[in-house]
């Protein structure tokens, strides 16, 4: 199966800029992956399509205050980084850019001081190994105060609220990326779908750029995702395996929540931590748990709309991302969502 087989034409100005007022006001692109059919609604009617007993799960890790502007001690040239991945106590995987002038060894500042850091190495994909050096006990903290909220290249515009880039539910810092999925929902929906006796539960699996980087391999079969760490509390774990026991519907919410469950199910979910993830979904895959998943509109030929095919057939997904550019729905992480069923 060839990269270009998952490409479609998107029009430039469809890539949503700014969150809307609500949250739960985006349009709704209904997918029944049997028949095909398409239903138009808005997100706040997503409970119509559930019933008792179905479970949601999603993810509640929490985007890192990542992206860093600072100055490289001794010349002061202006730099940006981006943490990836912590690899050791204040070691972390990070993109930093102009890359030619972090050389091993060389020091940098951000927030006047607050926080430095220092290049131990480099990969060969270009990242650089880091090891930051702050006040007070954590990191987080300090990046909390100095850090800005990495939004995808995509979107220009200046972020008015940067809450809208995390979901209401988020909890666990961690991630390079918002699971955009669950921006829709907001405190007062997830009551009402519970209030409805549909199941809600929560994983962790922090988002790294691999998930985003670009698929270079006309192959697909030839490309290898990055991994990501993962965590199942045992409520959920338990969750998962009473629906699937009595024949409801596990429905992820996101591609991020969709590949936890997937790489961690057997024949049932045991409760984890600190896990790890590379799995790459694509048309062929045989799911093992998942019955259904509320996703966003996703860029052409990446892992993630390759992820949506396997579910629903590349061609159902491709003619529904046609309908949804004529009808002007918006795209990416800002953009409007669909739910597959």
């Amino acid at each position: 199966m060839k990269k270009s087989d998952f490409y479609y034409d998107l029009p430039q100005e469809l890539i949503a800029q700014t969150p809307l007022d609500r949250r739960d006001a985006s349009r709704l692109l209904v997918l029944d992956r049997q028949s095909g059919a398409l239903e138009h609604r808005h997100f706040y009617e997503i409970g119509e399509y559930l019933r008792p007993g179905d479970l949601l799960v999603l993810n509640d890790s929490r985007v890192l205050p990542s992206r860093l502007l600072g100055q490289k001690e001794g010349t002061g040239a202006a730099m940006e980084f981006l943490l990836l991945r912590q690899l050791e106590q204040d070691v972390w995987e990070t993109m930093v850019r102009p890359g030619k002038k972090a050389k091993t060894g060389a020091r940098f500042v951000f927030g006047d001081g607050l926080l430095r850091a220092q290049v131990l190495g480099d990969a060969e994909d270009g990242t650089r190994r880091v090891r930051f050096e702050h006040q007070g006990d954590s990191l987080f903290e300090v990046l909390e105060e100095v850090g800005n909220v990495p939004l995808p290249p995509y979107i220009t515009e200046k972020l008015a609220d940067k809450e809208r880039y995390q979901t209401v539910y988020s909890r666990e810092l961690g991630s390079a990326a918002a699971p955009t999925a669950g921006l829709h929902f907001t405190k007062e929906l997830l009551g009402q779908l519970e209030g409805q006796g549909i199941g809600v539960a929560y994983v962790t699996l922090h988002v790294g750029l691999g998930t985003f980087r670009p698929v270079k391999a006309d192959d697909i079969t030839d490309h290898h995702m990055h991994s990501e760490h993962y965590s199942i509390p045992r409520r959920t774990a338990q969750l998962v395996n009473e629906t699937k026991g009595r024949g409801g519907r596990v429905i992820a919410v996101g591609t991020t929540s969709c590949r936890t469950l997937e790489a961690a199910y057997t024949d049932h979910l045991e409760p984890c931590f600190g896990a790890s993830t590379d799995i790459f979904i694509y048309p062929g895959y045989s799911f093992k748990v998942l019955d259904g998943l509320i996703t966003n509109f996703h860029l052409p030929e990446s892992t993630l709309i390759m992820l949506v095919s396997a579910l629903a057939g590349r061609e159902r997904i491709l003619r529904a991302y046609e309908e949804a550019i004529r009808q002007q729905y918006r795209f990416f992480s800002f953009g409007d969502a669909m739910l597959i069923l």
